[in-house]
């Protein structure tokens, strides 16, 4: 299934239409503190924005950003438009929006309501923005079967501990999963339909890890903070060698939605876990994931060419640092963190209403069979070989035969083996 959370197809058209007269007119210096203030466009991005050279760059920076900020990026714009005294601006771009959703309402009257839309969301506010189409499922359950974690053999640790982060504590760590599925209904964020699956499967998966797992239900984006603040301060956290952070919502780029429709920001959400806000996970290592999207373009994928495929695996070289007697080392404000996603930038994440997300099915799918010989790291990798294979089954829509890429981004600094099942002396 999927689950997008970007603007309606109709409101990406009116500003589409009205591109080049809003890169030329639009004034962007007072309107885009409006727009950070709605939490629509984050501190980055504004200066992303600057960077560029000229107001009509800027404007046009703006304007690519703008359409994968959310179902509520258009109101908010025009607000902030009549907020900035550019009423003939949200005049003109309303305008073009009212005589979309008329041709659409007059096409739905002369061929009936089931006249299929070219895009995830419909222009009709009385329909669902979002459009979830149902994925061939491969099981007549409620979910995939969870497979059991195979442990790390006492030989498979005396091998690798040297090169691995210290991960021998009981437990292994402290595990925070975060699942919105219930949204506002004033807001136009729909049901996660197989969000639970998701939730259900990791809280297994890292109970089974070795990790104490504390789950939180729908959560408004004030409570996602909050419960995050209040984790990453836990004392309990002194005693253990690392951490493990799930977020499961609905999204955009750079943020994932509470059940109010507000943004909680990913960068804020990391910060209080580095090194200068979380002393006590220090040197050790902190893992994040994402299952959200990160905008609503959907990915249709592209026809192999003939011949093999082709990787390369580039070397990496290492610096010493000057070690002194009774001196402490510094460390960098953030380190020995990796974080995957279950999607690109700007794309969409994929949801069945049965097995749950992709990406989350993938994920304990290898962790399960593989965390008792591989590092953290090289699991993603085959988290994303399985994501590439895979595509969408749904006829006579768009979604036919789409695509998702999961990736990761990594500050580790030693290779990260869970070591499931290995306890010294036992």
């Amino acid at each position: 299934m999927l689950g997008t959370c970007g603007m309606q197809r109709c409101h990406q058209e009116a500003l589409k239409k009205n591109r080049v007269m809003l890169a030329k007119q639009l004034v962007l210096k007072e309107l885009i503190e409006h727009m950070i203030e709605k939490d629509i466009i984050t501190a980055e991005m504004m200066e992303m924005i600057q960077a560029k050279s000229g107001s009509f760059s800027q404007n046009v920076e703006f304007l690519n950003l703008l359409p994968k900020r959310g179902p509520y990026a258009f109101s908010a714009f025009c607000e902030a438009l009549r907020e900035t005294k550019q009423q003939h601006l949200e005049e003109i771009i309303l305008k073009t929006e009212s005589n979309l959703s008329n041709g659409i309402a007059q096409l739905e009257h002369f061929y009936g309501s089931d006249l299929p839309l070219p895009s995830s969301e419909s222009c009709n506010s009385k329909k669902p923005r979002w459009i979830e189409p149902v994925e061939h499922s491969l099981d007549n359950g409620d979910g995939p079967p969870i497979p059991p974690v195979k442990h790390c053999t006492p030989e498979f640790y005396h091998d690798h501990q040297h090169l691995a982060y210290k991960l021998i504590s009981e437990p292994r760590g402290l595990a925070l999963i975060l699942s919105n599925v219930h949204f506002n209904c004033e807001k136009d964020l729909e049901y996660r339909s197989g969000g639970d699956v998701d939730c259900t499967s990791l809280e297994l998966l890292f109970k089974n890890l070795g990790y104490q797992v504390t789950v939180f239900h729908d959560q408004s984006a004030e409570e996602m903070q909050s419960a995050l603040e209040r984790f990453s301060k836990l004392p309990d956290h002194r005693d253990v060698d690392s951490c493990v952070v799930a977020l499961l919502s609905h999204g955009v780029e750079g943020g994932v939605y509470g059940t109010d429709g507000k943004l909680l920001q990913l960068q804020e959400a990391f910060r209080l876990f580095d090194n200068a806000n979380c002393p006590y996970l220090q040197n050790k290592p902190k893992m994040f994931f994402i299952q959200a999207c990160r905008g609503d373009e959907t990915d249709r994928g592209v026809d192999q060419r003939d011949g093999k495929e082709r990787s390369d695996s580039p070397g990496c070289e290492e610096s010493d640092a000057n070690k002194e007697e009774n001196v402490k080392l510094r460390l960098p404000t953030c380190s020995d963190m990796i974080c995957g996603y279950a999607c690109l930038k700007g794309t969409a994440a994929m949801r069945n209403t049965r097995r749950g997300s992709w990406y989350i099915e993938a994920l304990t799918s290898v962790f399960a069979e593989d965390s008792c010989d591989t590092h953290v790291a090289d699991m993603l990798v085959k988290v994303n070989r399985q994501i590439k294979q895979r595509e969408g089954y749904a006829p006579g829509t768009e979604f036919h035969r789409c695509k998702e890429m999961s990736e990761y981004c990594s500050t580790l600094c030693r290779d990260l083996y869970l070591f499931p099942g290995y306890l010294p002396g036992k």
